[in-house]
């Protein structure tokens, strides 16, 4: 695999763990509104030109679903809403 497979795929698990979540917090009915807004992100994730991506570039997407995911750590940790997967993945 080379380093721009790489990325996408990188790319690809933040935006996946951010639709994990958000279905995991929200009913079906707003679920699909908000999925169908992350089908044309994934497409245009497809599209982009991984050549022009760096590190910094997928640091940053990395830093900032890691964010999202303390911002939301405090409702988890009370019980409010059950584990996105069950169990720890990784």
């Amino acid at each position: 695999m080379d380093i721009t497979d790489k990325y996408r795929l990188r790319i690809q698990n933040c935006v996946w763990t951010i639709i994990d979540l958000h279905s995991s917090i929200n009913n079906e009915d707003e679920n699909e509104e908000f999925l169908s807004q992350f089908v044309g992100l994934e497409e245009a994730i497809n599209s982009l030109d991984m050549s022009l991506i760096s590190e910094g570039d997928i640091l940053m997407v990395e830093q900032a679903t890691n964010a999202l995911l303390r911002e939301f750590s405090a409702l988890f940790e009370t019980g409010m809403f059950l584990p996105v997967y069950g169990h720890t993945l990784n």
